[in-house]
């Protein structure tokens, strides 16, 4: 890892205002398929997008392969008429989320750890998503300057690691992460910030240089965990990203999630890891579908995925290997397959 030496400036490339490129992003399923060359399957958009808005940044669909239908990064984000399905055991809190909620944008389920829901926007909506449902206006952490969050924390002593989660933490301006930096200098308890993100890879712009000088400038442990699900949503821009990232003193990890018609074969995973690794990024988690109302598409069972994890592990290095957990409301940490 590269780190930068104790109180060195760190200094960006000039980079595309992230925010423009935000609002810039597609909405519009027509749009994108007609970008795509795939037009004609316009008609097989479910009305309304399914309950859950589309939206991609324009640089992530340039990734996609033009014509293809079954292109990898497409599926992620493209409204199905399967999302109206009712499916038993598929549920709107997947994973207990509201059961763990403390108080306002604070969810503690495992020892040590607390989870701040920083934002509810995101730069990439994908189908998938666990939190596709989820009462976001109601639960945002960063309401008031923190203080309703950062007073929980200020009571737990025993909680050492602070989560940054969502939506997308780094959909927050800068200036509002750093009212969160400011409130934790009075909270010595916390030794360790956890960023879990989507925007380094997705827009990777979003990495400019007043949040890696933020970043940089954080006393804390820091680790970020992007998530990516195939090895071609990476190009040089993210690869960039990435390093700006690792310049700034942080670990960076990577969780995907297992999806059907996208990820679910051996080679795919071991080509992503290797990919992530190539970016300076370790595997961490390969995460057994969230079983979210909306998704059901997705799922690959269970022995389906220890043979994949199988295959890889007869291909790759044990640390490239991501260890494969599902998430169970109730449960003490991730529970292993």
């Amino acid at each position: 890892m590269i780190t930068a030496s104790p109180g060195a400036r760190i200094t960006s490339p000039a980079l595309a205002d992230w925010r423009q490129l935000w609002r810039d992003a597609i909405t519009d399923g027509r749009e994108l398929l007609d970008l795509l060359q795939l037009g004609h399957l316009a008609d097989r958009l479910p009305a309304e997008d399914a309950g859950f808005a589309l939206r991609v940044p324009r640089g992530f669909a340039a990734r996609m392969r033009q014509g293809d239908a079954r292109d990898p990064l497409l599926l992620q984000v493209l409204p199905q008429l399967a999302e109206l399905d009712r499916v038993p055991g598929f549920v709107e809190d997947a994973v207990g989320d509201m059961a763990s909620r403390e108080t306002q944008g604070v969810l503690h389920k495992y020892q040590g750890r607390a989870l701040l829901i920083a934002s509810g926007s995101c730069a990439i909506n994908c189908r998938y998503c666990f939190r596709r449902h989820f009462p976001y206006g109601e639960e945002m952490a960063a309401a008031g300057q923190w203080r309703q969050a950062l007073e929980y924390v200020r009571q737990d002593t025993s909680i050492t690691e602070l989560i940054l989660s969502g939506g997308d933490p780094l959909s927050l301006a800068t200036s509002k992460l750093e009212e969160l930096s400011r409130g934790l200098m009075n909270l010595p308890h916390v030794t360790r910030l956890r960023i879990h993100t989507r925007l380094p890879v997705v827009l990777p712009e979003r990495i400019d240089g007043p949040f890696v000088e933020w970043l940089h400038s954080l006393a804390h442990q820091k680790v970020v965990v992007l998530h990516a699900n195939h090895a071609n949503e990476f190009d040089a821009e993210v690869d960039a990203a990435c390093a700006r990232l690792r310049e700034a003193g942080a670990t960076l990890l990577n969780q995907s999630v297992l999806l059907r018609g996208i990820n679910d074969d051996a080679r795919t995973l071991t080509t992503l890891s290797e990919r992530l690794f190539a970016a300076g990024v370790l595997p961490y988690y390969l995460h057994q579908l969230d079983r979210v109302q909306g998704a059901a598409h997705f799922e690959v069972d269970d022995a389906r995925a220890q043979s994949l994890v199988t295959s890889m592990r007869s291909q790759l290095p044990g640390y490239l290997v991501p260890k494969l957990v599902r998430e169970v409301g109730g449960d003490p940490s991730k529970r292993p397959l």
